[in-house]
């Protein structure tokens, strides 16, 4: 019988699918993106803008779908991860080794063991200080903040039927956020 192979991320970087990720050691197949998902992403991208914007709030690299080399075997490419540009100066380039200091998810169906366990112990075992779920189909928002060794829920959002009153929501407290508008509303 012939050993399962771990692939390393080396082995990720030869692969020449780019709609690929390495988790826990297997090279494996990103979903298909559908419609509530690439809203979400578009549309949260959009109300973070001015943390992006040196003349605006500044302050963070916010970016989509960047691969980050957390370990040997691990290298998940995130909906949306940001640095805060105090620790990381530089724009993000490559493959990127820094921890993020949040990363959001947008929970795929058939996906979702990925996004709720694995890549949730990943993040917390190398402190991100934050790290969200959206669920594009439940229309919900659940942040989950470090605490000590072990994540926290700290705020589960149901998007309203319409646009509603923006939320502050942590990291961002600084530009509250219209979940409604980001689910789609």
């Amino acid at each position: 019988m012939e050993a399962l192979k771990r692939h390393t991320v080396a082995d990720l970087l030869a692969e020449p699918d780019e709609r690929v990720e390495l988790i826990d050691g297997e090279i494996v197949r990103r979903p298909m993106a559908r419609g509530e998902h690439g809203m979400a992403q578009g549309n949260l991208v959009g109300e973070l803008q001015t943390l992006r914007r040196p003349t605006g709030l500044g302050g963070w690299w916010i970016a989509t779908e960047i691969s980050v080399a957390y370990e040997t075997h691990q290298c998940p490419s995130h909906d949306l991860d940001g640095w805060r540009r105090s620790r990381m100066p530089e724009r993000p380039r490559g493959v990127i080794e820094p921890t993020p200091d949040w990363v959001c998810e947008i929970v795929s169906p058939g996906h979702e063991r990925k996004d709720t366990l694995t890549l949730l112990l990943l993040l917390q075992r190398h402190r991100v200080p934050y790290y969200w779920l959206i669920w594009p189909e439940d229309r919900t928002l659940v942040v989950h903040a470090l605490d000590g060794e072990h994540y926290r829920i700290t705020h589960t959002l149901s998007a309203p039927d319409d646009t509603g009153q923006p939320v502050a929501v942590p990291p961002f407290e600084s530009v509250p956020i219209d979940l409604g508008y980001i689910l789609g509303g």
